[in-house]
């Protein structure tokens, strides 16, 4: 099990919760916290004005509450927000909302009542997920309208999804044996308030990033390997001299992957011994083509743009992010702007925009492989057949184009596309799940044209014959990938291979 609360909540936490299935334990001395922050805020309101408890929402907060109407304010919050729209996330990324809700909550700044916490923890590991709908959050007081349609499930209204379909939250919480939500003082906005969605998605984001990358290097790799590059570009004696983390760490992984191959060469074997430079023309390439030779300078970059975003995104996954902040060791409650969703929205834009340069670079080296006037060494788009009458990978080249441009389009901030709304109240917002949202569909979209990138290594190497020179790492990664992607001679749809392939990406580390 993983505990939550206590210490610090890790992206290899969330990936085990998340992709593997571990259930989650609740640190008790963390949810005696959550309590007496509640206990506190009970005690503290008497005879004061305390925004989102006695007060309207938002631009409605000079409005005061009557008292016996402060209860059925916290689900009016709830009921009329719950107005998203596009599609309803599906489970994996609910359930990341709700887990980063649920850590922030424990912080014990909330004021809310340890139920809360208790009931989320629960949901989590019997796998009842509110139904919560991509659009509607704009970033600024928080996800609102996302976590809205949380908060809705968790007080047992609306649909969840539960047992792998979309159930009323009411039957779903007989069937699992749960009690809906009790609203005590303020569980209402201290759920609506924060940044728990943008947050979540972009945990997803950064589990798939980084695997992502991985494959990227590899691919990379038997790019120089078939082409039987020099070795000088990815040395250390040369990266090294630069002094950027992400190029040397992109330039170890080439050492380490092409450590036992027989194809690549050494520039000092080769074009410095006298004996092979008698020629005033050479047909060899004294130097290869970028998307070859500088890959430690363009992964370098989305490795190093990786790791901060990972920092951020996980500082806010363990920020205290909701308004008001409840805090009995000061004994006193202080207003603000925590739910602003800047940190997230900024660092999703850098993802996406990283990883779309990502893709061009895929994008770049699968042309260079399929355009035999580039190469030199393959026939056109890798064809095996008859050329003329087969086309190879001629037609799945248009998918990889098509879909490089949509990231390149996609890339766009939203970080900088502020509109103001709620009366002006929110004047200036930050656009955090809009922007997780589209690194959520970049990371997808380089996926694809990975996938197509190595359907066309793998045709490449069989073309080549050159399996018995490769390095212990490609060839594995041959091996494993032509089990789903058998070699083609004649022509043949290849849309299901494509998805085989992406699918099998996601899923497993090169």
């Amino acid at each position: 099990m993983i505990k939550v609360g206590g210490s610090r909540l890790t992206l290899e936490d969330f990936k085990a919760i998340l992709f593997d299935g571990k259930l989650i334990e609740l640190d008790p001395l963390s949810v005696e916290k959550v309590q007496a922050g509640f206990e506190f805020l009970k005690n503290f309101i008497d005879h004061k004005l305390i925004y989102g408890i006695n007060t309207g929402f938002g631009p409605m907060a000079q409005y005061k509450i009557s008292d016996e109407n402060v209860l059925q304010l916290q689900y009016n919050l709830i009921r009329s927000h719950s107005s998203g729209g596009g599609q309803i996330l599906n489970p994996q990324m609910g359930k990341a909302v709700m887990i980063a809700r649920l850590n922030n909550l424990l912080q014990g700044y909330s004021g809310v009542h340890s139920d809360i916490v208790k009931l989320l923890a629960d949901m989590i590991n019997k796998n009842v997920i509110p139904c919560i709908y991509e659009h509607g959050g704009v970033g600024a007081s928080g996800d609102l309208v996302q976590l809205a349609h949380l908060a809705l499930g968790l007080i047992g209204e609306g649909e969840v999804w539960y047992e792998g379909k979309i159930t009323p939250a009411a039957e779903a919480f007989t069937i699992a044996g749960l009690t809906p939500l009790k609203i005590k003082i303020r569980e209402g906005i201290a759920v609506l308030n924060g940044t728990s969605a943008m947050t979540g998605v972009g945990m997803i984001n950064l589990i798939n990033a980084h695997n992502l990358l991985n494959w990227s290097i590899m691919l990379s790799v038997m790019m120089n390997e078939i082409m039987e590059a020099y070795d000088d570009h990815f040395s250390y004696e040369l990266n090294i001299v630069k002094h950027h983390k992400g190029q040397n760490k992109v330039a170890a992984d080439f050492r380490e992957i092409l450590k036992d191959s027989k194809m690549i060469r050494s520039r000092s074997d080769v074009l410095y011994n006298p004996e092979n430079i008698q020629h005033d023309v050479f047909e060899d390439k004294v130097q290869e083509y970028y998307s070859l030779r500088c890959v430690t300078q363009v992964l370098g970059p989305v490795y190093d743009t990786l790791l901060h975003t990972e920092e951020t995104v996980v500082n806010e996954l363990n920020s205290v992010n909701d308004n008001p902040v409840v805090d009995p060791e000061n004994q006193n409650i202080f207003h603000g702007g925590n739910f602003h969703g800047d940190y997230v929205s900024f660092e999703m834009d850098k993802l996406k925009i990283a990883f779309t340069k990502l893709t061009m670079l895929s994008e770049r080296q699968l042309n260079y492989l399929l355009n035999s006037k580039l190469n030199e060494k393959f026939p056109p788009f890798v064809n095996l057949g008859v050329l003329g009458l087969n086309f190879g990978m001629q037609g799945i080249q248009f998918t990889a184009t098509s879909t490089t441009a949509e990231n390149q389009t996609l890339s766009f901030p939203m970080y900088v596309h502020s509109i103001s709304n709620n009366n002006d109240n929110q004047d200036i917002v930050s656009m955090g799940y809009n922007s997780a949202q589209f690194a959520k569909k970049v990371i997808s979209n380089a996926y694809e044209v990975l996938s197509i990138q190595a359907m066309t290594l793998l045709q490449a190497i069989d073309y080549l014959n050159c399996q018995d020179k490769m390095a212990s790492k490609t060839l594995s990664v041959y091996k494993a990938l032509r089990e789903i992607f058998p070699k083609f001679v004649e022509d043949a749809p290849l849309y299901k291979e494509l998805a085989r392939i992406k699918t099998f990406l996601e899923n497993n580390n090169p």
